[in-house]
């Protein structure tokens, strides 16, 4: 899966605080910076004064773009994610198979939560480093939950056209990343397996997750 430009996405990108428009090269270039400064050294222990240095601008600019560390570490998980799975992931297909749009929805996220940003990320959330559990909440706001509730949007939408049948989307969505993160996610998690995982392994698992959702919600046919 391509990543989506980080300029891109500052683009469509709510801004966490008031005032006029903002360079999106600036805001791009901050929120890379803190990308990488929260992986490498924690919430705690990445300042707004080395994010304005490391991305070439001013903390000024900083605060300008982003009203604290706070709003800054949530759109930076956003984003994140949106690189691996842009919007157009969760566009109903109505002339394609809904199998292989379940199938790329699956392999983007699951190079998303295996990656090593994200593993270092789940280590910075659940170490001294980072591991409060408002700090947490954000991070599950910012990604998960926001992921859930556009497949959940995705899934609406392919009930309405019979596709499916889920008398509880939420539910559905939840139990179906789940399902994707599997054995071979728990794994990477504990050191058990690196990031390197085999890619026909993974792919083998992803689409029997996919297979046993589509059982679990196919609609029933009248005869």
């Amino acid at each position: 899966m391509s990543p989506v430009n980080s300029s891109m996405n500052a683009a469509h990108a709510k801004p966490c605080g008031p005032g006029r428009p903002k360079d999106l090269e600036k805001r791009a270039a901050i929120l890379d910076a803190a990308k990488l400064l929260f992986l490498e050294h924690g919430f705690d222990g990445t300042s707004m004064d080395a994010i304005a240095t490391q991305a070439g601008v001013s903390k000024l600019t900083v605060y300008s773009h982003f009203t604290d560390k706070e709003c800054l570490f949530t759109e930076a998980v956003r984003e994140k994610c949106a690189e691996q799975m842009p919007n157009e992931l969760f566009d109903v297909d109505v002339c394609g198979s809904l199998r292989e749009q379940l199938i790329a929805i699956a392999r983007a996220f699951f190079s998303l939560v295996t990656s090593e940003a994200s593993i270092s990320l789940h280590r910075v959330l659940t170490t001294g480093a980072g591991g409060s559990a408002k700090l947490a909440q954000m991070f599950w706001e910012a990604g998960p939950q926001t992921l859930q509730g556009e497949f959940a949007s995705f899934l609406n939408r392919e009930v309405a056209v019979g596709q499916l049948a889920i008398a509880d989307v939420k539910r559905a969505s939840e139990q179906f990343f789940c399902l994707l993160k599997g054995d071979l996610h728990a794994r990477v998690l504990c050191g058990c397996a690196d990031v390197s995982l085999d890619r026909d392994d993974v792919d083998a698992h992803l689409v029997a997750a996919v297979d046993m959702f589509m059982r679990a919600y196919a609609p029933t046919r009248e005869t």
